[in-house]
């Protein structure tokens, strides 16, 4: 079949088959194609087809939503190229689903909801014509500071593993996935300058182990940081990208370089391992010809780059119906209907003092704060989405309440006044884009701008008029808020919250953010806190759902909420280089002795559950067997409610330092009113090993205590004792 007569397919073009061929096909397939290329072609076939200057001034503009970004493509072979397009959120095209962001998802701790999300996502980003999705963003949330912190899952390794690998497993039910950034990218306003400094232990344990965990699900791709690594961009870090990644992983998909700047030269960034420079005619399209020519590049590392590319391509190209992805797709109510669902269970109820919640006999409601009604989803940069609609927490509530009084909080006298009248008032206060998100420096981008083939003075003012005079504002394609400058909400906010409690005791406050919120100010001021994060475009129908108790509360902390931003790593969002070492999150609070104001997994709930019993199937193991646990739980209460069920190691016996608890296993379990059921959790032995610069990773004989938990401070936690690495 010729390219002409195959049937169309925006996605994968004349490849695209409802057939499905194995692997052997496959690599007779890329073989066939790479014969077929001629020079030119494999080393387009490795960079973005646009030329640079043009879609320099299309990226900010807005054209970044606009269309996929096509890298690539050869028509005459039928090849259509790497279609990508980003998220995490949801596909970032207009009318797409708009999905609670990914820290909110993080939120509700469900492999199977997040993985129901990764298929909606890959639906229609297919029916849009991308067949690459580049949202599965699992970068550490070590401080909560960090400007991009809403596009991820959480602090904790092993828990944006397990998440994301989730999501790419959807996505790729349809089109690619590609994880990012790899690696140590947990910085936004330094991200271009910035140089990371982690040891081997660090990094193998805390910032690539949730990598690995993605890429052993068979993800397509893996995106490259602009942060530098012990000394090198992490675009060009042959540590990094093949001693890792390829060589000790085994990873068989393709490398892809973070947009524009992603590396810094072409012969060093080929022959450390990246494959494919985004998203123009940049580097690799001006160099790598004379490279070879000379000798300094190898004809074969440019055929393993073109091979690797060509293989996902073929490989997502088969076995899908392309009629199947049909324009109906997009933003359909099935998948609004999954964006409230998501919104639901990542809602965290962090107090309700006196069971204010869920709301009884509620006749006149305040509503206090400018949040309450605006569209309020998340970043306004690369994963800024463009919904049919947003449902406010205002519009919500007025669907479901007669009498509501909205005030928009600008004049806390005027609102405390309005709140004195009523039975319950809820204030909505937190951040938006510009107070965190993606951020464009203008002084490191003109810097950089040097890197690449001057414009014309017809291309230089056209950029000139993308930018509109300058980068980073708010007429630019991207958000201008980057890392936060402080934990606690704004002065103005703060004194709202007070203000209303003290006009109304029946207060609830919702809270809007990124990640975590410093509430020391205020949180015992008010009987009932919720946690709604960036609650995409059905948030404000989750949110009545959740005060009216239609919906019980089972969202549970991603990150922990400190009391004091002394008890945190040190953040300076200005840095030249920063130390990772092993110490961030609830790790450092435990060491430290420290007590936060609400820990890592914690949630309240309408109901009430009891851990009964903590059983294991053998409590001497080898390194090869796996843990198996048995947790006992109750529903004491008089709703039904999912409880999620922790699961923490600690190695008292190691000769090394380790935190006192890491998570190691969750479920969720959904019980009725009464009913007792029991959480099955799995342990690998080998995920007890910690990693040593010499002996790599070591899994020292001896005992060690699993704990079942609440959060990750819960001191009425279940405990047993088991001796692994012993012989029997």
């Amino acid at each position: 079949m010729t390219p002409e007569q195959a049937p169309h397919d925006p996605a994968f073009g004349p490849l695209a088959t409802a057939e499905s061929h194995g692997p052997e096909w496959i690599e007779a397939r890329v073989n066939d194609l790479l014969a077929q290329l001629t020079l030119d072609e494999k080393i387009a076939v490795l960079s973005g087809d646009t030329p640079f200057w043009r879609g320099f001034a299309d990226l900010l503009a807005g054209g970044y939503s606009k269309h996929p970004w096509v890298a690539g493509a050869v028509p005459r072979l039928g090849i259509p190229g790497i279609r990508f397009t980003d998220g995490p959120r949801g596909a970032i095209f207009e009318g797409a689903t708009t999905f609670p962001v990914s820290m909110a998802r993080g939120a509700a701790w469900d492999v199977e909801l997040e993985e129901r999300v990764g298929d909606a996502i890959g639906r229609e980003l297919r029916a849009w014509g991308a067949n690459l999705f580049g949202g599965v963003c699992i970068n550490l949330l070590r401080h909560p500071a960090w400007g991009r912190a809403q596009e991820t899952y959480g602090e904790d390794s092993f828990h944006p593993g397990m998440l994301g690998a989730a999501l790419a497993r959807g996505v790729q039910r349809h089109i690619m996935a590609c994880v990012k950034h790899f690696a140590c990218n947990s910085m936004e306003n330094a991200r271009f300058t910035i140089d990371v400094e982690a040891g081997p232990r660090a990094l193998r344990e805390i910032y690539l182990a949730h990598f690995k965990r993605v890429v052993d699900s068979g993800v397509a791709a893996v995106m490259s940081a602009y942060n530098s690594l012990n000394g090198e961009w992490c675009g060009q870090n042959v540590d990094l990208l093949q001693h890792v990644l390829k060589d000790t992983w085994g990873f068989q998909g393709f490398v892809l370089s973070d947009f524009i700047f992603g590396m810094r030269d072409a012969k060093t960034a080929i022959l450390a391992g990246q494959d494919l420079e985004m998203p123009f005619q940049s580097l690799y399209r001006r160099d790598l010809k004379r490279l070879i020519e000379s000798g300094a590049v190898p004809v074969a590392r440019i055929d393993e780059a073109a091979a690797r590319i060509l293989r996902q391509q073929l490989r997502f190209a088969q076995g899908r119906n392309p009629a199947a992805y049909t324009p109906e797709t997009i933003g359909c109510q099935a998948h609004r209907q999954l964006a409230r669902e998501v919104a639901e269970k990542s809602i965290v109820l962090l107090r309700n003092e006196g069971g204010l919640l869920p709301l009884r006999g509620t006749e006149r409601m305040a509503v206090i704060g400018r949040l309450a009604d605006v569209p309020n989803t998340g970043d306004g940069g690369s994963s800024n989405t463009h919904p049919a609609y947003v449902i406010t927490p205002l519009q919500g509530l007025r669907e479901r309440f007669s009498n509501i009084l909205y005030d928009d909080g600008a004049a806390p006298a005027r609102a405390a006044a309005t709140a004195a009248g009523c039975d319950v008032a809820l204030v909505v206060v937190g951040y938006t884009h510009r107070d965190e998100g993606e951020f464009v420096s203008p002084g490191p981008i003109a810097d950089m701008l040097k890197l690449f083939p001057a414009p014309t003075p017809e291309e230089a003012e056209a950029a000139q008029q993308a930018t509109g005079g300058g980068l980073g504002d708010e007429n630019a394609a991207f958000s201008a808020g980057g890392d936060r400058l402080e934990l606690t909400l704004r002065p103005e906010d703060e004194a709202l919250i007070l203000a209303v409690a003290a006009a109304n005791p029946r207060t609830v406050v919702a809270v809007m953010s990124g990640s975590a919120v410093i509430t020391e100010a205020w949180r015992e001021r008010v009987p009932a806190i919720l946690m709604l994060w960036y609650p995409g475009m059905e948030g404000g129908r989750a949110l009545a759902n959740i005060l009216l108790g239609d919906v019980n509360p089972a969202g549970r902390l991603p990150c922990t909420f400190p009391r004091r931003s002394e008890d945190l790593p040190q953040f300076d969002r200005e840095a030249a280089s920063v130390e990772y070492d092993l110490w961030h999150g609830y790790r450092k609070l435990a060491r430290d002795g420290r007590s936060a104001a609400f820990p890592f997994g914690f949630g309240l709930s309408y109901t009430a559950f009891e851990y009964q019993a903590l059983a294991v199937e053998q409590d001497r193991l080898r390194a090869e067997d796996t843990i198996r646990a048995a947790v006992t739980v109750k529903n004491t209460g008089t709703r039904a409610g999912s409880e999620l069920v922790q699961l923490y190691v600690a190695a008292p016996e190691s000769r090394v330092e380790r935190a006192p608890r890491e998570l190691k296993a969750f479920a969720r379990l959904a019980l009725e009113p009464g009913e007792t059921g029991i959480a099955r959790l799995g342990i690998p032995v080998a995920e007890l090993a910690y990693y040593d610069e010499r002996s790599g990773w070591v899994l020292e004989p001896g005992r060690y205590t699993l704990f079942a938990a609440r959060h990750a401070a819960d001191p009425a936690a279940l405990a047993v004792t088991i001796a692994c690495g012993l012989a029997r």
